[in-house]
C-alpha cells in the first residue's frame, strides 16, 4: 500500500468494494447452487475491508501531531471496536424491521460510502519512499520498517505487542461461560453486542484522553492490569446475572482502553514514512498473544472452570507488566537509531 496508490485512493477503493459486497449479498439467492458465489463475495469483502484500517492508520500517522495521538487512537478504536458492536446491532435491527432484505443491506452499504467524506478533513501525505521503480520502492519500504523496528520505541513496542496483557481473550468466551452466572442468551446478546459496543467505544475515548496525559506504554500496562482486575472481580464476586452484566461491561470498557493504548503507542513508535505497513507489522505481532491467550483461556476453562480461567488471565497480565518494567530500563540504555 505504501508503495503504490495514495492512501486516500486505497481508502475509497476499499469503501466502495465493501459497499458493493454488502449490497451484492442481498441479491444472491441463498441456496446450495449459489453458495460458492456468496462465499466468494463474503471473502472478498472481508479481505478488502482490511484496507480501510490500513489506509486510515497510515493517514493518522502522517496527519496527527504527537500530542494528539492518544485522542486520535481513541476515536479510531471507538470506530473499529465500538462500531463493530453498534453497527452489527443496527444492521440486525434494520434487517428485522425493514420490509425487504435489500433495504437493510443498502443502508449499510450507503454508510460505508459516507465514510469517504471524512477524507476531506485529512491531509494526504507525500511519502518520500515512493520512486518510479516499484522494486526500489519496495526496498525503501522494507528498509523503513526495519529501521523503525531497531529504534528504542520500536523495540519496546514489539515487546509490548508480544506480551500477553490487554489481549481481551477471556471476553471472547463470555457467551460460553454465561451459564455459570445463570445468564440468559438475550442478556448475553445485549451486553456483548449493541451495549457492549457502546461501552467499548466509551472506553476507547477515555483511554485516548489518558494516553495524551501519561506515557502511552505505561498507559497500556495500567489498562491491561485494570482488565485483569475486572477478570478477578468477576471470578470472586457472586455468580449472578447482575454481577455478570456488571463485570462484563467493565471488561468491555477496559478492552476499549487497551486497544486504544496499543494504537497510541504504535503511532508514537512508527513515525511517518511507510506508516501503514509499519502499523500493520505491529498489529500482526499483537495477534500472536491474542490467539495464544484465547487458546490458553479455553484450556484453563476446561481444567479449572470459568473462575479459574479469569484468574489465569490475570496472572499472565501481572507477569507481563513485571517483565516489561524490568526490561524497559535496559532497552532505554541501548544506543539505537531513531525513526524518521
Amino acid at each position: 500500500m505504501d508503495g503504490t496508490l495514495t492512501l486516500k485512493k486505497w481508502y475509497i477503493i476499499a469503501c466502495f468494494t465493501t459497499a458493493l459486497g454488502i449490497l451484492a449479498t442481498a441479491f444472491i439467492p441463498v441456496r446450495p447452487g449459489s453458495l460458492p458465489l456468496l462465499t466468494g463475495v463474503i471473502i472478498l469483502s472481508h479481505f478488502v475491508v482490511s484496507f480501510v484500517a490500513l489506509s486510515a492508520n497510515g493517514l493518522a500517522a502522517h496527519d496527527t501531531p504527537p500530542e494528539k495521538q492518544g485522542r486520535v487512537s481513541g476515536f479510531m478504536q471507538a470506530g473499529y471496536m465500538g462500531g463493530t458492536g453498534v453497527g452489527g446491532g443496527a444492521g440486525l435491527w434494520l434487517a428485522q424491521h425493514l420490509p425487504a432484505v435489500w433495504m437493510a443491506r443498502g443502508v449499510l452499504a450507503l454508510c460505508c460510502l459516507l465514510c469517504c467524506f471524512a477524507l476531506f478533513f485529512v491531509n494526504e501525505p507525500v511519502i518520500a519512499l515512493k520512486v518510479k521503480d516499484i522494486g526500489a520502492t519496495l526496498v525503501n519500504v522494507v528498509t523503513d520498517v526495519w529501521d523503525t523496528l531497531k529504534t528504542k520505541l520500536g523495540v519496546l513496542a514489539m515487546i509490548l505487542s508480544f506480551l500477553p496483557i490487554g489481549t481481551c481473550a477471556a471476553g471472547l468466551l463470555f457467551a460460553a461461560i454465561a451459564k455459570d452466572w445463570n445468564t440468559g442468551a438475550n442478556v448475553v446478546a445485549l451486553i456483548t453486542g449493541l451495549l457492549g459496543g457502546f461501552i467499548t467505544g466509551l472506553g476507547s475515548l477515555t483511554g485516548g484522553w489518558l494516553c495524551d496525559k501519561i506515557d502511552r506504554k505505561l498507559a497500556y500496562l495500567l489498562f491491561g492490569l485494570f482488565q485483569a482486575g475486572c477478570a478477578v472481580a468477576m471470578a470472586w464476586f457472586p455468580h449472578t446475572t447482575t454481577m455478570f452484566v456488571t463485570w462484563t461491561l467493565f471488561y468491555s470498557f477496559s478492552a476499549g482502553m487497551c486497544y486504544c493504548a496499543f494504537n497510541a503507542y504504535t503511532l508514537e513508535a512508527i513515525g511517518k514514512g511507510a506508516a501503514a505497513t509499519k502499523f500493520e507489522t505491529f498489529a500482526g505481532l499483537s495477534n500472536i498473544p491474542i490467539y495464544t491467550m484465547t487458546f490458553i483461556a479455553g484450556l484453563a476453562y476446561t481444567k479449572w472452570g470459568a473462575s479459574g480461567m479469569l484468574k489465569n488471565e490475570a496472572v499472565y497480565a501481572l507477569l507481563s507488566a513485571v517483565i516489561f518494567m524490568v526490561v524497559q530500563p535496559l532497552i532505554l540504555k541501548r544506543r539505537v537509531v531513531v525513526a524518521v
